[in-house]
């Protein structure tokens, strides 16, 4: 029996679920109406019967594919080898950008009319759509009269939409195992499905070399390599290597990879062209070492992340203006949340550093972010405009950051306790036993009301976080799940899905805090460290006059000459250069205030120190703006190059501190030492006492 493109993609959900998929999923995940998935589903059953299966649905739950294993295998294996015909919209337009990017030479409409199957209208309307989605990568769709269409920009940008494609259809933690398995198809006419498409991209024995050439590299680096990152990076060069040898060449900005040669990065990335180079006996230009110092790169900004850090700062003014924007949009204060602002800075650094570089990143949730969000994540959207009006956030990246707010949002949701619904025939008896179980099994549910069916209609349903019914609720459109009084451990489950679904928490807090109750040692050794980095910085820490008019130079070397007599510092010289350097590499002026953060960290710094040096005449300082400002004191931060990861986190609560709001920052532009220091030794005492 023959198939749509869209009822194959319905049964593969269906295969691969764990438990029952609701019609609204399933029309959100196809992009149809609800009334679409259900005339589809009603041809599937008579397909479904033909393979010994059938199509099970339940009232508040969904729609499920039962069977013996044995046969839901056999059908994934008929779906899977049987050849495409019929490609949905999103499949369509993958064909499309696959081919224009693989092709040199402009391709011909009814081509690909011919080949999917379809109008010229519709291939020309999947060029419009395409041609938007390019835009992001400076790629455009060109339109050749006689000729066909092509795709015009630079490799580096086709690379990047290729790589996009892939992460796309092809779950990246499984590409390397896949490519590995598939058969090489010498005529892409041959490839089935999509993913064997794109898995066509690369060759197989490469992508064995390259990934133990990245795995010796992961080795030297001194900073753990992600998986997103080294996978991510076996990606990239696999591609490579397949669009050199189809003499498609990059460009690197020679000035920009001169900056880049001497650091640890450029080495190691120089070290795997030229073993690959041996290895597949090729030549690859010295123009793909800087790209790959790019990637290695862009897996250590994911690790640094403290505010002491260069640009974090930057980062986190630019961090303090979202948080100021989404919070008068959605009426809800964020402004005094310390975590979620270390949390945005943590994400956002890494991830301007990616967006300026043209590097993807896939978000698997996204679709769920926007139904779950859509009002919340086009205020994101918008205060990301406003605050980075010179980067372009695509959805994924925003996805993380409603991610960030939604969190922060709804954990407070969760500790205030969710309020559940329980609905029966009656409204007592087996309610009162679901009520007991939902208390006892789930403990975000606090509290918990029993109705009776009859009383559905009359009650406020948004007054409820969930609605648990012991009956099909066939009358009512609202969102409930079907369970028994007994509360089955599938049921609990689909209740805990629920709630995540709607908090959105990332467990990798969770798990940490776990982790440190766990190791009563640990926990200890990390208060002590915290502690001493305090007691450091309040014994060194002094407010400083400085009279008398100086160049910035002057000033740094006079406060490092006294840091050096008293043994903070062991050579003024190096320290000095540092500071100045930092100050080349970007403003560091606070806008809006009389205040510049200069800090840095170096092997000549042997204890943490922070001082405030009060200027007798202002000086102007590029601010981090890219704006002058006078600037009349200068905050100073110093902190050894190795040192407990406890002591840069304090650095970065007191970075914070700076840009708290007006009132913290008129005391650090105003107060005399003994007040500061009082003011200091306050915040520390929180700090500490939230730590233990």
């Amino acid at each position: 029996m023959y198939i749509t493109g869209r009822e194959r993609k319905i049964v593969e959900q269906l295969l691969n679920a764990q438990e029952y998929v609701t019609v609204k999923e399933l029309a959100s995940l196809l992009e149809v109406s609800e009334r679409t998935v259900h005339r589809d589903l009603s041809k599937l059953e008579d397909f479904l019967q033909e393979n010994n299966l059938k199509l099970s649905k339940q009232s508040g739950l969904g729609v499920a594919i039962q069977g013996k294993l044995e046969d839901k295998q056999q059908l994934q294996l008929v779906i899977t080898n049987e050849a495409v015909t019929d490609y949905t919209p999103e499949e369509r337009k993958a064909v499309l950008l696959y081919t224009l990017l693989e092709m040199k030479e402009p391709v011909k409409l009814f081509t690909f009319a011919h080949e999917l199957q379809v109008t010229n209208a519709t291939i020309s309307s999947d060029l419009d759509q395409l041609e938007e989605e390019l835009s992001f990568f400076d790629l455009s769709i060109v339109r050749k009269k006689g000729l066909g269409i092509l795709i015009e920009g630079k490799e580096e940008q086709k690379r990047a939409a290729l790589s996009k494609l892939i992460a796309k259809f092809i779950d990246p933690f499984s590409f390397i195992g896949q490519v590995k398995e598939n058969i090489e198809h010498k005529n892409r006419q041959q490839a089935k499905t999509i993913s064997e498409r794109l898995l066509g991209l690369v060759n197989p024995e490469n992508v064995s070399v390259i990934e133990k050439e990245v795995e010796r590299a992961r080795n030297e680096l001194p900073y753990e390599l992600a998986d997103s990152a080294y996978i991510g990076l076996v990606v990239h060069l696999a591609l490579a290597l397949e669009r050199l040898r189809k003499g498609e060449r990059i460009q690197f900005d020679r000035a920009y990879l001169k900056k880049l040669e001497g650091m640890k990065e450029y080495d190691i990335a120089k070290r795997i062209i030229h073993n690959l180079e041996k290895l597949l006996s090729m030549e690859i230009p010295d123009d793909e070492i800087g790209y790959i110092t790019m990637h290695l790169l862009g897996a250590k900004v994911r690790v640094h992340h403290h505010l002491l850090e260069d640009t974090s700062l930057d980062i986190a003014y630019k961090a303090k203006q979202l948080i100021k924007y989404v919070s008068k949009q959605m009426n809800e204060d964020f402004t005094n949340n310390n975590k979620l602002l270390h949390d945005l800075v943590a994400h956002l650094k890494p991830a301007i550093f990616r967006l300026k570089q043209r590097m993807n990143i896939t978000n698997p949730m996204i679709k769920e972010i926007r139904q779950d969000y859509q009002e919340f994540f086009d205020i994101v959207r918008q205060g990301t405009k406003e605050v980075f009006p010179e980067i372009e956030f695509p959805d994924d990246e925003i996805g993380y950051l409603v991610l960030h707010f939604a969190a922060s949002m709804l954990q407070d949701e969760r500790k205030s306790n969710l309020k559940a619904l329980v609905i029966c025939s009656s409204g007592i008896g087996t309610s009162k036993m679901l009520a007991s179980k939902l208390i006892q099994k789930i403990p975000e549910i606090k509290r918990v009301e029993n109705k009776s069916v009859f009383d559905l209609q009359k009650e406020t349903i948004k007054d409820y976080d969930l609605i648990v019914s012991t009956i099909p609720l066939d009358q009512f459109d609202g969102n409930y799940i079907l369970a028994s009084p007994m509360l089955t451990n599938t049921e609990t489950r689909r209740i805990q899905k629920e709630i995540r679904r709607k908090a959105l928490v990332p467990k990798q807090q969770e798990e940490m805090k776990a982790e440190e109750d766990r190791d009563m040692i640990v926990r200890l050794e990390s208060i002590q460290n915290y502690s001493k980095a305090m007691v450091d910085l309040l014994k060194n820490f002094q407010v400083k006059e400085v009279n008398g008019i100086h160049s910035l130079h002057e000033i740094l070397e006079s406060v490092c000459i006294e840091l050096e007599a008293s043994r903070i510092i062991t050579n003024k010289d190096e320290v000095v250069t540092k500071l100045i350097n930092r100050e080349k590499a970007g403003g560091l002026g606070i806008p809006n205030t009389f205040l510049a953060l200069y800090h840095t960290r170096s092997t000549y710094i042997q204890t943490p120190c922070f001082m405030i040096l009060s200027l007798s005449h202002p000086i102007a300082i590029r601010g981090m703006d890219g704006e002058d400002t006078n600037v009349s004191r200068l905050l100073l931060m110093l902190a050894p190059e190795e040192t407990y990861s406890e002591v840069l986190e304090v650095f970065s609560y007191l970075s914070t501190l700076i840009i708290q709001g007006q009132e913290t920052i008129t005391l650090f532009e105003t107060e005399n030492e003994k007040n500061m220091k009082q003011f200091l030794s306050e915040k520390f005492n929180v700090f500490i006492k939230e730590k233990i």
